[in-house]
């Protein structure tokens, strides 16, 4: 059958998880990058919706259409594109900081979880010593 010694060179499962964990390299994340980019994603719809604005309001002033659909087209679909970037921007960032956040809760009432069930086997095992 098998031979349920282990041999010497050959490392166990655990031993090659710890290598491969030691053996990674995750850059820490940059909180003023995320920080930049949340204020970036509340600026550029307030900023997009600048942009329509003056584009409305240099359209409206002019009274040839030839005039008033370049002020319109520059300006308004400059806008929306802008709003559209930043309010993506602020929901991918908004959505990470809670997810973050969340997980890190989790873990914790895991951890927490972990240890009553812990304690809880002890005591079985305490009073089946007994």
């Amino acid at each position: 059958m098998t031979d349920p010694t282990v041999t010497a060179g050959v490392p166990n499962a655990a031993d090659q998880l710890v290598a491969g964990v030691e053996e990674l390299h995750v850059p820490e994340p940059s909180a003023d990058a995320e920080a930049l980019l949340l204020k970036l994603g509340l600026a550029l719809p307030l900023i997009g919706v600048v942009l329509i604005l003056v584009a409305y309001w240099n359209a409206s002033g002019s009274k040839y259409v030839a005039d008033q659909v370049p002020m319109l087209i520059s300006g308004g679909i400059l806008g929306v594109g802008l709003a559209i970037i930043g309010v993506g921007l602020f929901i991918r960032f908004s959505l990470a900081r809670l997810l973050r956040f969340w997980l890190a809760r989790l873990v914790v009432e895991q951890q927490a979880q972990t240890d009553r069930v812990v304690e809880a086997l002890g005591r079985i095992e305490r009073s089946l010593d007994k």
